[in-house]
């Protein structure tokens, strides 16, 4: 454990140190004629979307495989294998109608039939699907999920080949954002292979591209001539490598052997940024920060513990000098503007609040901030230091990211140095429902009945004005009990080389479809 006594001067320089050679690296003179290369830290742990739940599997899904609903080139919601759906009774049921001639990778007709078997399979004995919260509004899911019914009874059919009908236990507005990310299976191919379909030579795709090849460190994609709109992918070939650190990713990248490479280290940024100009592209991203305090350790169940915690902090040295500017300051879930704090006064009430709950003097709150070792250990002390400020004693306890999950989940910890990363889920919907019961954020003893009722309520809306008014109060919400501590949103960075062509300034470079090669 990190005892924390060090002062911001000590924590900015212990934050990290480039350490990057003074000559640039030359760039090779040329590169595969038709081939995207792309660098990513890690694989998918499966290509399977019914299996897999790391980052890069979201990533290589939205290439291989086809959204009943899509992203569209600004990320909003656009026609995928549905050119279009309806709901005949607020949200309560949705009928998605499939574009006609809609074929798998091998040829194999896709029908609303497959996508029926999809839902099922996802729902059905022995399945793990990691985003099944998609369709727990299912007529009969629960039943179906505890093996008390079959899982043809789910509340889903298909009238014809062309139509999908879902039907729900409850209104959901929102339900063809979810779609989003719903990806139909090919039924004949997992009857064939089983779990071996995802294998390259078995895997069957309704995507913009197939799997051609895999090896221990990356895969190669090839287009899928069958897919919808195969005329507008412009990039036949892409090769995929999995480079775990992320200063070697930009190395390479600076060196010629990638045209994309994701996450450059956040402590080579100023030279990155420097050293490369326009190809070191920042995007708008639903990335959020934020300290998790334990609710049910004494002390941090006082909303007034909490608000002064949360007061303590400045944001802005964090973002402006340990982050060299590449993040920005956060007080909500929702990304807005931050106005300019004046610590002195936010200081002092901070330790007002607390004096109000009974710290201070000789009852001085103790606390443990556990963080995941590396990078981000900076951050933490410098958090401690400013905690230390309004009189409370504060450690770091740096562990890698397991012990740390472990830690949370069992409630072992008093506050923990969190993030998540919502990809192209921008909707507010994605920022706000990870706190709300059953969300995958709220593993620290919060729960809020007025909270759940609100989103619950935005969920059901179909109207976007309505639905933003929902949000707006459930983030009020969420703000007034201080249940969590925003602490500053991050830009996504990546590295595009010269060759990538169709880069957007408003959305990060994920859907590979849309770009081409110079």
């Amino acid at each position: 454990m990190i005892r924390a006594v060090l002062s911001r001067r000590e924590a900015l320089a212990g934050a990290g140190v480039l350490t990057l050679a003074a000559a640039a690296c030359s760039v090779r003179e040329t590169a595969p004629e038709g081939l995207l290369r792309v660098a990513i830290d890690t694989l998918p742990d499966s290509l399977d979307p019914a299996r897999g739940q790391f980052a890069s599997a979201a990533l290589l899904y939205k290439q291989l495989h086809a959204g009943l609903t899509e992203y569209g080139p600004d990320g909003a919601l656009a026609p995928g294998l549905a050119e279009r759906w309806e709901t005949p009774d607020g949200g309560r049921s949705w009928a998605f109608h499939l574009r006609s001639g809609l074929k798998w990778s091998d040829s194999a007709a896709l029908t609303a039939d497959d996508v029926v078997w999809s839902v099922q399979r996802l729902a059905g004995p022995g399945a793990s699907f990691a985003d099944i919260g998609d369709f727990y509004a299912l007529e009969n899911i629960r039943a179906v999920l505890t093996d008390a019914a079959p899982p043809e009874s789910l509340g889903i059919s298909a009238p014809d080949p062309l139509t999908v009908v879902m039907r729900l236990d409850h209104p959901v507005g929102v339900f063809p954002l979810l779609m989003r990310e719903f990806y139909p299976f090919p039924r004949h191919v997992i009857n064939r292979h089983g779990p071996a379909w995802v294998r390259p030579g078995n895997m069957v795709t309704a995507g913009a591209y197939g799997l051609s090849g895999q090896h221990a460190l990356g895969l190669r994609l090839e287009r899928n001539p069958h897919y919808y709109a195969a005329d507008a992918v412009r990039i036949p070939a892409i090769a995929v490598d999995a480079v775990e650190d992320g200063g070697t990713r930009a190395r390479l990248f600076r060196a010629g052997d990638f045209d994309l490479a994701a996450r450059p280290p956040p402590n080579q940024i100023p030279f990155l940024r420097r050293e490369l100009g326009p190809r070191f592209r920042g995007f708008p991203a639903p990335i959020l920060t934020y300290i998790k305090p334990n609710h049910a350790r004494p002390g941090l169940s006082d909303p007034r513990v909490r608000r002064a915690l949360s007061m303590a902090i400045d944001r802005g040295f964090i973002c402006q000098e340990l982050q060299a500017g590449a993040s920005s300051p956060a007080e909500t879930v929702i990304p807005a503007a931050v106005p300019v704090r004046r610590m002195a006064e936010r200081r002092a009430a901070a330790r007002a609040l607390l004096a109000e709950a009974g710290w201070g003097g000789a009852d001085r709150l103790r606390l443990e901030l556990r963080v995941t070792s590396g990078e981000r250990e900076g951050i933490a002390v410098a958090i401690a230091d400013d905690l230390g400020h309004v009189g409370v004693d504060c450690a770091v306890w740096a562990s890698p990211p397991l012990d740390l999950y472990q830690a949370v989940d069992a409630g072992e910890f008093d506050l923990a140095l969190a993030r998540f990363d919502r990809g192209l889920k921008s909707d507010p919907l994605f920022m706000l429902e990870p706190f709300a019961p059953g969300g995958f954020a709220n593993n620290f003893g919060w729960a809020d009945d007025e909270y759940a009722a609100l989103m619950a309520a935005a969920r059901a809306e179909a109207a976007p004005v309505p639905r933003a008014a929902a949000y707006t109060a459930a983030e009020a919400r969420l703000l007034e009990q201080e249940a969590m501590i925003p602490l500053f949103f991050e830009r996504a960075w990546w590295l595009a080389g010269a060759r990538v062509a169709g880069l957007r300034e408003d959305i990060q470079p994920m859907l590979w479809r849309d770009l081409g090669l110079g």
